[in-house]
């Protein structure tokens, strides 16, 4: 039975470009960036062109680039890293209803700190208002985090917006762009962001390896200390490898992108229209238009997503219901009920979110496949189409 993997949200298989790239850095090329001898330096070299590679990715300056273990690090050492390193001058933060947990619990983390938080509302398709942004702002707020694009429904924020927003008021503006970066073009200075966050395993690089941008003049305090790496903003020893990847990974990805953003949002439209021609009571969740090309977020109506993960999965399909870092959770999706969506619709939600190797028979073979799987499980199911179902769940699509 052939596999077919739907779940590159989650994380992508890594490139065999990027594997080569990365194997005389685990063999023979093993020296610690820091030492002062040939093998120290020949690393160090290394790592200087891949940070070289990402600043060109990003319109930044080498300078500018902190490489980390992972998205969630840089995640947690931007917005702590303004928190406490501007603390004398303010303790509030703004940021959205719809983020990554990597985000929403470090500003959790915060105010057990001392800090404030305001948590933005969005609209039924998961947009952050540059207006509400403006009235949260106070005297005493630091930063504000917006993401990029959602992980689980793909909606892509007015990040430009925002930032002026947040450059009028003299408030820093972070994003998490983990999950856009490789599949839309992102030049710093344009959307004007202080800080961005990225996770290499996310554009077919290695796992254990992230960067932060940090704009020149942006004081932040390290999360890790004991070494002067990465100019003191991030001790440890350099995952020497893992930077090279993702260094190769973001040179590849840039030079195929709109090619493949094209293709992706094509297949992503093909799915979405075979399984509404086959199956009644389905929801598209996330801005129509506005939206990662390669991401499908649905919900079907009188039956659990976790079902339809298991019987696909049975059938040789990889899919989820959301986020891959809250998949163990029993509760809907914060994102969906952020949103608007009632919990019952939400429970049934499931993330399509297509790759490179995803093809057109891919998709036709998952509107063959999940039609009697759905049919399948609302027979089951305590509810069902004559079952009266809650008027907050919104209108109903083929």
């Amino acid at each position: 039975m052939r596999r077919i993997y739907m779940d590159h949200n989650a994380t992508t298989p890594l490139r065999e470009e990027v594997l080569e790239a990365m194997l005389p850095y685990l063999r023979e090329e093993f020296g610690n960036a820091s030492s002062p001898h040939s093998f120290g330096i020949r690393a160090r070299k290394a790592i200087e062109a891949a940070r070289e590679k990402v600043a060109a990715a990003l319109g930044a300056q080498p300078r500018e680039i902190v490489f980390t273990g992972c998205g969630t690090e840089a995640d947690n050492q931007a917005i702590k890293g303004v928190a406490f390193a501007d603390r004398g001058k303010g303790d509030h933060l703004i940021t959205s209803r719809v983020e990554h947990k990597a985000v929403l619990e470090t500003c959790q983390y915060l105010e057990k700190q001392g800090f404030r938080a305001t948590y933005l509302p969005v609209d039924e398709y998961g947009l952050v208002s540059p207006a509400d942004v403006a009235a949260a702002i106070t005297d005493r707020t630091l930063l504000a985090s917006v993401m990029f694009a959602n992980n689980e429904v793909g909606t892509v924020q007015p990040v430009a917006e925002i930032a002026q927003v947040c450059r009028e008021k003299g408030v820093y503006l972070h994003t998490d762009a983990i999950q856009a970066v490789g599949k839309l073009p992102l030049d710093v200075h344009q959307l004007g962001v202080d800080l961005l966050s990225l996770s290499a395993h996310k554009f077919y690089g290695p796992k254990g390896v992230g960067v932060l941008y940090v704009r020149k003049g942006v004081k932040i305090d390290p999360l890790l200390h004991g070494g002067h790496q990465e100019w003191g903003q991030r001790a440890a020893t350099e995952n020497v490898a893992g930077i090279v990847g993702l260094g190769r990974a973001i040179e590849l990805r840039l030079d195929e992108m709109d090619a493949e953003a094209t293709r992706l949002a094509a297949l992503r439209d093909r799915l979405y229209e075979g399984l509404v021609g086959r199956i009644d009571h389905i929801h598209l969740n996330g801005h129509p238009i506005q939206r990662l090309p390669g991401t499908l977020n649905v919900s079907f109506e009188y039956i659990e997503g976790e079902g339809i993960i298991m019987g696909l999965d049975m059938a040789g399909v990889a899919v989820s219901s959301g986020s891959a870092c809250t998949s163990g959770s029993l509760e809907p999706s914060h994102v969906l009920l952020a949103m608007g969506v009632h919990p019952a619709v939400a429970q049934g939600s499931i993330r399509f979110s297509l790759g490179r190797e995803n093809t057109e028979a891919d998709v036709d073979t998952v509107v063959e496949t999940l039609p009697p799987i759905v049919e399948r499980l609302r027979a089951m199911s305590m509810f069902s189409a004559q079952t009266p179902f809650p008027e907050e769940a919104g209108p109903r699509r083929r």
